[in-house]
């Protein structure tokens, strides 16, 4: 099993930015690809980025060039740096994890509780 905690949501002004952060632990050897999934209310859940070993990303085309997709394999973590903060990014942020290395697969066996992201003047 792999456990996955969330930070670094809360409330910012268009333009603005933040830094999200998600710590793993469990059997994190397993892990080969993490992501970031959003859900904003009536809208269906997004895959916004992902990263597999070796660094290779992926991103939603309304977030490239604004969001980047990192990973910290000592610590166990991955972040998503967001710039450029538009109001449609506010929603809940879903830290996710998944042993399949495969980057374009939208599936993961393992999802975090989420951290709301707010964009609003």
């Amino acid at each position: 099993q792999v456990q996955l905690v969330e930070s670094g949501g809360g409330l910012v002004q268009p333009g603005g930015s933040l830094r999200l952060s998600c710590a793993a632990s469990g059997s994190i050897v397993s892990i080969s690809r993490m992501g970031w999934y959003r859900q904003a209310p009536g809208k269906q859940r997004e895959l916004v980025a992902s990263i597999i070993d070796g660094g290779r990303t992926n991103y939603l085309d309304s977030v490239k060039g604004r969001f980047t997709i990192s990973r910290d394999n000592a610590k166990s973590t991955v972040y998503l740096q967001m710039n450029s903060l538009k109001p449609e990014d506010t929603a809940v942020y879903f830290c996710v994890a998944d042993p399949v290395r495969n980057l374009f697969d939208r599936r993961y066996a393992y999802w975090g509780q989420g951290t709301q992201v707010t964009v609003s003047s």
